[in-house]
């Protein structure tokens, strides 16, 4: 027996993404805050790719969970909390790309490998992001979502409220912008 009482507590049973939003729906002031922590890095991650600024992620990140922490009473549990929550993060990210239509998107054109610094220096992953930074919106949300976050093309179809066949086009465009773009760097890796 401790000092302050029975002795050690046994660890309490981690609560499911479900269960911490019908928590949630039900009074529990500290289970949204957990279920947001719990997938915090994912969503700003995926809000990141999706705005192609860190403050516009952020904020957008910001609106969402405001989002989703209002409509939580409506979710209809036909999906996985954490797909409901990715598609309430796009939407706010494809809204705010809507209303600052001042970013437009940057045209691929046939002399963007001049872009790469051929010496080898670049990191893999800021060449590839920075590839993805120039889709349109639409096209690097599928993208993201189908072959950066694993959901297949189904479920990236109800994130995006689009039909498969639209997320199977913006992949395929995507995929092709990209390998144009990046073609110049396996090049220099090879």
């Amino acid at each position: 027996m401790g000092i302050f009482g029975d002795g050690p507590q046994p660890p309490q049973r981690v609560r499911t993404d479900a269960e911490l939003l019908a928590a949630h729906v039900a009074g529990d002031r500290y289970a949204f805050e957990e279920l947001f922590y719990r997938h915090q890095r994912r969503l700003y991650r995926l809000a990141y790719l999706t705005s192609r600024d860190p403050d516009d992620a952020a904020d957008a990140l910001q609106d969402a969970m405001l989002a989703a922490h209002r409509t939580a009473p409506r979710f209809r549990h036909d999906s996985a909390v954490s797909s409901w929550l990715y598609r309430i993060v796009v939407n706010a990210c494809l809204d705010r790309l809507r209303r600052n239509k001042t970013r437009a998107c940057e045209v691929l054109d046939d002399d963007a490998g001049g872009a790469f610094d051929p010496t080898g220096r670049l990191d893999t992953a800021i060449v590839i992001e920075r590839a993805l930074m120039r889709l349109p919106a639409e096209q690097r949300a599928a993208v993201v979502a189908v072959d950066m976050q694993g959901f297949s093309v189904a479920e990236t179809a109800h994130l995006l409220g689009v039909a498969e066949g639209t997320v199977k086009s913006r992949c395929s465009r995507a995929r092709a912008k990209l390998a144009e773009t990046l073609d110049c760097f396996a090049s220099v890796v090879d």
